[in-house]
């Protein structure tokens, strides 16, 4: 998985491309950490080019999620690839996750 930060504005952006496995979890949850070291509050995943998550790229997202909340800092979702909506919509998490369309709504959201 190749993971490429920006920054617009205060949003935090991390640009994932690739499968979110367990492989990758844990280079993406330091990914995270490195943004909300920073005393960054916002963060926007773009999941536009993952084509592959397990349970262990859910389980990662859900522990970014907690470490965000325990930063008192905010996470947006966007662009998720109709396979990986539908992971996230069968297993519920639609409903824990900010998720948007696009990356810029969810930028404009904050």
């Amino acid at each position: 998985m190749d993971i490429r930060k920006r920054y617009e504005g205060d949003v935090a952006i991390l640009q994932l491309d690739g499968q979110l496995n367990l492989t990758s979890a844990s280079t993406l949850k330091e990914a995270s950490k490195e943004v909300l070291a920073n005393d960054t509050k916002k963060m926007v995943l773009n999941l536009e080019k993952v084509d592959f998550i397990n349970s262990s790229g859910l389980g990662a997202l859900v522990s970014i999620l907690k470490d965000v909340r325990n930063a008192r800092a905010s996470m947006k979702i966007s662009n998720l690839a109709p396979y990986v909506k539908e992971i996230f919509d069968i297993t519920q998490l639609s409903n824990i996750f900010e998720i948007f369309t696009d990356e810029n709504k969810a930028v404009a959201s904050f």
